[in-house]
């Protein structure tokens, strides 16, 4: 089992304008070292995908590379590590979510960088260690309110079909 990295940090923290929300992302992804899950949740325009592109440009990536997978579900980048881009938006709440992406195999690569946007809709899917929910909240013109929290382990046994 692994342990929640301590380089990550929580708190809370607010972002007056797309830019805030970008550099906020870069200064998350320069922490990351791997193994990582990033749980995202907020309203639509809240800024998911923005701060996703954060965390891309410190992992070496092209920033207008990465875009919401909205309709492909998952979008893998390899940068300095692998980032696994996932949005469940139009998928149901539940278990067959996480299996439309199949996220057992993907959760399994502890090198790799996992984020997921919309990840409420996988309802009490099992998680391994080192996650964390990012929660952002407020829309329109008004600033971000960007939580990152770790959350508690939940063991973690991939699916058997």
């Amino acid at each position: 089992m692994t342990a929640i990295s301590p380089s990550i940090s929580t708190g809370e923290f607010v972002s007056h304008d797309e830019h805030e929300t970008f550099a906020f992302g870069q200064r998350l992804g320069e922490q990351l070292s791997g193994g990582e899950i990033l749980l995202l949740s907020g309203p639509l325009g809240a800024g998911k995908t923005v701060l996703v592109k954060g965390i891309a440009s410190a992992l070496g990536l092209e920033p207008d590379d990465v875009t919401s997978p909205s309709f492909t579900l998952v979008n893998p980048h390899l940068g300095r590590l692998l980032l696994y881009h996932i949005d469940l938006y139009r998928l149901d709440e539940g278990a067959t979510a996480a299996h439309a992406v199949d996220l057992d195999e993907i959760l399994t690569d502890e090198n790799a960088v996992v984020i997921i946007e919309w990840a409420e809709r996988m309802g009490r899917y099992p998680l391994p260690a080192n996650v964390w929910r990012v929660i952002i909240s407020g829309d329109g013109d008004e600033p971000r309110k960007i939580s990152v929290v770790a959350q508690p382990f939940v063991p973690f046994s991939p699916a058997v079909e």
